[in-house]
């Protein structure tokens, strides 16, 4: 089973920038498609974007679609989401996640992820 540590989040001022990484270990990192969710008080986790095993395909949430982008460096056992142009309800504790499940499509749905890491705080200030 993978294990997933995520790093990077903080305290920024809206418009600002952010990076987030999420490291893997224990398991094939390249097997496993990858995504980002995030859940902010009182309100139901929210799929952010996903990543295919390869890199090559990916998808974002609407909210997020042109100031996020999700990547990966299979080298690094890595998974990315650079955050730009951050408003106040971007504020959230953001996961990364790692499912092995074969689809056709992306997976948007957490419960289809199997390993989750504990997830990074990012507050956006107005």
């Amino acid at each position: 089973q993978v294990q997933l540590v995520e790093s990077g989040g903080g305290l920024v001022q809206a418009g600002g920038s952010l990076r987030l990484s999420c490291a893997a270990s224990g398991g094939t990192f390249s097997s496993y498609a990858m995504g980002w969710f995030r859940q902010a008080p009182g309100r139901d986790r929210e799929f952010v974007a996903a990543i295919s095993r390869s890199g090559g395909s990916t998808s974002h949430a609407q909210p997020v679609k042109g100031r996020f982008s999700i990547s990966r460096d299979n080298a690094k056992n890595t998974v990315y989401l650079q955050m730009s142009s951050l408003k106040p309800e971007d504020t959230a504790h953001y996961y990364c996640a790692a499912t092995p499940r074969r689809t056709p499509s992306l997976i948007k749905n957490g419960r289809d992820y199997d390993a989750w890491g504990q997830g990074t705080q990012v507050t956006v200030s107005s």
